[in-house]
């Protein structure tokens, strides 16, 4: 059962989501963080939180912002808003009596998670599919307009068959931002899942989140899955691990 969603952005902009609701006993509540240019209904995110809320952890899964349904220019957004809307939502999760146990983050999303993690009171544990150890890793989705935008301040940039405006501001946050610190003093378990034959996010990028961070860490591999889990059972797959490694963390068992 899914129940559609809207919340406030970090700056305004409302977000639209859906809420994968367990139609059994209900184990934990979770965000999960798409990727890039992703959304809410790609295989990644959709068929993970349906796994999820079938194993009894409601998952609330939305589109970034200027993304599918959601409010505003996506070439106002930047990693800093990512973060910051990560935040967001599991404030709103909180506000609606769902506090969240858990983030899920996949490609870009899964650095997002990280990041924000430590900014979420009451999350308890971390799962990343694909992510990587640089948010500035997706310029080389648009390298063939950066130069351009970085001279005139913006540029037009297909993408999956839409046309999102590329900014300035956009390219100089990404290129700031910093994970590193935040994997070394992320202090919450962190599960780290990536396939070592993806061909977008390699896998040495799951290596030095690995290394980077402390323990509790634990990391598996999805060995023939491709970056986005488009094939049959590679979402839902990672989604059981996930389900499997988060049970003690999750509200109905935490402490117990």
């Amino acid at each position: 059962m899914a129940e559609r969603v809207t919340f406030p952005s970090s700056t305004g902009p409302m977000l639209a989501g859906l809420i994968d609701v367990p139609t059994g006993p209900v184990r934990g509540w979770g965000v999960f963080i798409h990727g890039f240019t992703l959304g809410k209904d790609c295989p990644a995110a959709a068929r993970m939180c349906k796994q999820l809320a079938s194993e009894g952890i409601g998952m609330l899964r939305y589109d970034a912002h200027g993304l599918g349904d959601s409010e505003g220019d996506w070439g106002d957004g930047s990693f800093t808003h990512k973060v910051a809307d990560t935040v967001r939502a599991a404030a709103f999760m909180a506000e609606r009596g769902t506090p969240v146990d858990l983030l899920v983050g996949h490609s870009w999303g899964g650095a997002a998670v990280i990041a924000a993690a430590r900014d979420v009171p009451g999350v308890r544990a971390v799962a990343t599919v694909a992510a990587p150890v640089d948010p500035s890793h997706v310029e080389h989705q648009y390298d063939v307009v950066v130069e351009r935008v970085l001279a005139e301040g913006a540029a037009e940039w297909l993408v999956g068959g839409k046309a999102l405006v590329l900014k300035k501001a956009f390219v100089e946050d990404v290129r700031r931002a910093e994970l590193r610190d935040r994997i070394r003093n992320l202090r919450l378990p962190l599960l780290v899942m990536h396939s070592p034959t993806d061909n977008t996010v390699g896998i040495a990028n799951a290596s030095e989140i690995f290394r980077t961070a402390r323990h509790p860490r634990s990391f598996v591999s999805l060995e023939g899955s491709d970056h986005l889990l488009t094939q049959p059972g590679q979402a839902k797959r990672a989604a059981r691990i996930v389900s499997a490694w988060a049970d003690p963390y999750l509200g109905a068992g935490a402490g117990n």
